[in-house]
């Protein structure tokens, strides 16, 4: 048997192959089907079967790596916020995330979570999770899964008011700062003014 027929039939790590094909496709905003994930990788068209059942469970697999990038995205490289004056940055990071990745961020939050997918259930939770963790660091004595929701809020709004050209998705620093300035504005909405 020749090499060439062989490479459809094996593969070391197939799931893994698979997501990163569909991966570049939608990124590259190519149509994608199983068929066509399974030429990208070099694999036979049947292969992605043994990993998904339909085009529906590669998009939440997508899906749930794309809630584990953007965790990495806010936590790695950096420590988390522990004043209300950096509480912006993990904002800059979510924004710019889905600058970054717009296709694989439409498809993350353009669909409700799959329930039958607890992987992409539990990568969603553990993103708000975190953000919650966080606010209630900053803000012991708030309803931190209530706050965590209005900061969500914010910056998702953000990030889509960017993507859909409302508002100007350059110069990177542009947007940063104002991420930055939402989040003092509604930080500071409370205080006296002098």
């Amino acid at each position: 048997m020749s090499t060439s027929s062989k490479v459809g039939y094996h593969h070391g790590d197939l799931r893994a192959a698979l997501l990163e094909a569909a991966m570049q496709m939608l990124e590259e905003g190519e149509e994608f089907s199983l068929r066509a994930v399974a030429r990208r990788a070099g694999v036979s068209p049947t292969a992605p079967y043994r990993h998904f059942a339909d085009r529906e469970a590669l998009e939440s697999a997508l899906a749930t790596e794309g809630f584990r990038d953007l965790k990495a995205r806010l936590t790695e490289g950096r420590a988390l916020p522990s004043t209300a004056s950096e509480l912006g940055e993990l904002g800059v990071a979510y924004v710019h995330f889905a600058l970054e990745r717009p296709a694989l961020f439409r498809l993350m939050f353009g669909k409700p979570c799959d329930d039958k997918s607890d992987q992409r259930v539990q990568a969603a939770s553990e993103l708000h999770d975190l953000l919650a963790h966080v606010l209630a660091s900053i803000f012991p004595h708030v309803d931190a899964p209530s706050l965590a929701t209005a900061a969500w809020g914010l910056v998702h709004g953000l990030a889509f008011l960017h993507l859909d050209g409302k508002l100007s998705p350059t110069p990177r620093e542009d947007v940063g700062n104002r991420v930055r300035a939402a989040f003092d504005a509604l930080l500071s909405a409370n205080e006296p003014r002098r």
